[in-house]
């Protein structure tokens, strides 16, 4: 029996194209997939809503149609209370976003008969899932889900300066910009960690970014070993970074080489807490929730996904 899809579309990704050029786009997935349910987001979280009535209302795979900010509330809405909302739920993604970060791990392109093939076939892969607790801009306490990468410091400054532009340029050269603008205000904040519920240390952070997926920032190589489906964290560490560096040595971040450096540190775990006493921004799949204290644990092949 065919596996029920919906699509949660975001009209405004691709810089609005999504939406503008919806009724041509649904034709061609209908031709390759057949007849399925959709619904286009309207504001910030609604992508977590309508997968969630979605999968309650019988669909098993939900399909994001847009970039990492909606992959991200798309995997939130396969949660509910804590726990699952289904057993066996699937994720797949036809990427529409600018930045594409998401993507990137699996090698997966714009293309959309690529996207479609890959979802009328019937191969999935266990997908892992990170959990953050987080502290809001209130003080209050809340939890998000990440399919990517988690990251605090200078990445969290970032967000803000990319979330106030049109990101018309593109997700590369959107980020390049805001971290530039980001890096020129920043400077390194004292934090302490602790992994899998070790001994606590403190370090000195530009970013530090708790990864499930390789890329942020708009193609940023920041964990060039992670795989999303082993189960673990790849941590990296960058301390005493600086606008000179990302201006004069950013080739070096883009491919991965930058764990090379001496003042990048990489290790791995299952659970990392965070806190400090100055203000640190989070940033979760480019989005800008909240701030530490902070703690982010690993749920192992949470849910399935199309790859």
């Amino acid at each position: 029996m065919p596996t029920k899809t919906f699509m949660v579309v975001n009209p405004r990704s691709a810089n609005g194209q999504t939406g503008k050029r919806w009724t041509e786009l649904a034709a061609e997935a209908r031709g390759r997939l057949g007849e399925f349910g959709h619904a286009f987001t309207k504001g910030p979280m609604d992508a977590a809503s309508l997968t969630r009535k979605a999968l309650e209302e019988g669909y098993r795979c939900v399909v994001a149609v847009g970039g990492d900010g909606t992959i991200n509330e798309v995997v939130n809405g396969f949660f509910a209370d804590g726990k699952p909302v289904v057993s066996g739920g699937v994720l797949g993604v036809i990427p529409r976003g600018t930045g594409g970060d998401f993507r990137k791990t699996f090698g997966w392109t714009l293309d959309l008969g690529e996207a479609l093939a890959r979802l009328a076939a019937d191969a999935t892969r266990p997908l892992d899932v990170g959990l953050l607790e987080y502290t809001t801009p209130a003080g209050g306490k809340a939890t998000r889900y990440f399919a990517n990468i988690c990251s605090f410091g200078v990445s969290g400054a970032v967000d803000s300066e990319v979330n106030k532009s049109s990101k018309a340029l593109g997700g590369k050269l959107s980020f390049m910009i805001a971290s530039v603008k980001a890096l020129a205000r920043y400077t390194d904040r004292k934090v302490r960690i602790a992994a899998d519920g070790g001994a606590p240390e403190e370090v000195s952070v530009t970013t530090l970014a708790v990864a499930n997926g390789r890329y942020f920032g708009g193609g940023m190589m920041v964990a060039p070993d992670a795989n999303p489906s082993d189960g673990l964290f790849d941590i990296t560490i960058w301390s005493g970074y600086g606008l000179t560096d990302f201006a004069l040595r950013s080739k070096r971040i883009y491919d991965g080489s930058h764990t090379r450096w001496s003042r990048t540190r990489t290790f791995r775990c299952k659970s990392l807490v965070a806190e400090s006493a100055e203000e640190v921004l989070l940033d979760v799949d480019g989005e800008q929730p909240g701030r530490l204290p902070c703690k982010m644990t690993m749920l192992p092949a949470a849910i399935l996904i199309k790859a």
